[in-house]
């Protein structure tokens, strides 16, 4: 199947490892310009220039902090500067720590908006005149299963993050008719960093070892394993591609028939 992505301009959040590097390597694969954005210049440069050399597409970088003051404004510069425009916006951000939502405290929940919700939220409505104006566009949120799902010991994600599907579901019929579509994709157990460190928090509280956690953990999921980055990047390209241009307004999981739920 042709994507239609060759030559899309796409700005990938938090694109330096994980879910985000996934995300951006499948775009560049399909023929895409892809922007990454992180904190770890020399992580960033080092990737950037790998996924050029891989082709077809590029890949450019700019180090950003979603959680720093001007951010959104590095943003918007660097797709003019680097890309000449925005077709392709995929929102991404690390969680806050884990941790009960009772024991939760006041500067925890402000924290986590100005990280994972504002930022994102901005960014998106400063690149979005761009989109409509080209009668083209798509904008895909790197979500949680825990929007579908609460995960336990996870209160804060799971609260802010369904906020953002309450915005994407809402952005996505606002901007429909005009060739931009809004999709939200949630991940369930994919293997990465951050995965890795949860079951180690998982551990450590139930005086399991990680290894005991992840095999505990996959016994929960039809599919036996943890899901791949490439799985989930994959599905990724599909959401942002041309070849989806009639799928708009959805949350779509990717999880190895974890969430139980219809």
């Amino acid at each position: 199947m042709d994507l239609q992505l060759k030559n899309r301009r796409a700005l990938v959040l938090a694109s330096s490892r994980g879910l985000g590097l996934g995300v951006a390597s499948a775009l560049v694969a399909e023929g895409a310009h892809v922007l990454l954005t992180g904190r770890d210049a020399a992580r960033l440069q080092s990737a950037a220039e790998a996924l050029s050399s891989s082709g077809p597409g590029r890949a450019d970088w700019v180090t950003c902090d979603l959680s720093e003051q001007g951010a959104v404004d590095t943003l918007v510069d660097a797709v003019a500067d680097k890309m000449g425009g925005i077709d392709i916006l995929v929102n991404n951000s690390g969680g806050p720590a884990p941790g009960p939502v009772a024991a939760s405290q006041p500067d925890q929940w402000q924290a986590g908006f100005g990280m994972m919700v504002e930022p994102l939220i901005v960014l998106t409505h400063a690149l979005l005149p761009q989109m409509r104006a080209q009668k083209w566009g798509r904008i895909l949120t790197l979500g949680s299963s825990g929007v579908e799902q609460p995960i336990p010991n996870l209160g804060i994600s799971n609260t802010l993050r369904g906020a953002l599907a309450g915005w994407s579901k809402t952005l996505a019929a606002e901007v429909a008719g005009e060739g931009v579509t809004a999709n939200m994709l949630v991940p369930g157990r994919i293997h990465t960093d951050r995965v890795d460190e949860l079951d180690a928090a998982a551990g450590a509280r139930s005086g399991m070892t990680q290894a005991e956690v992840a095999a505990a953990s996959r016994a929960t999921i039809p599919a036996g394993r943890y899901g791949l980055i490439e799985e989930f990047a994959a599905v990724a390209a599909f959401l942002v591609s041309g070849a989806a241009s009639y799928v708009t307004g959805s949350i779509v999981r990717c999880d190895g028939g974890m969430i139980r739920g219809i």
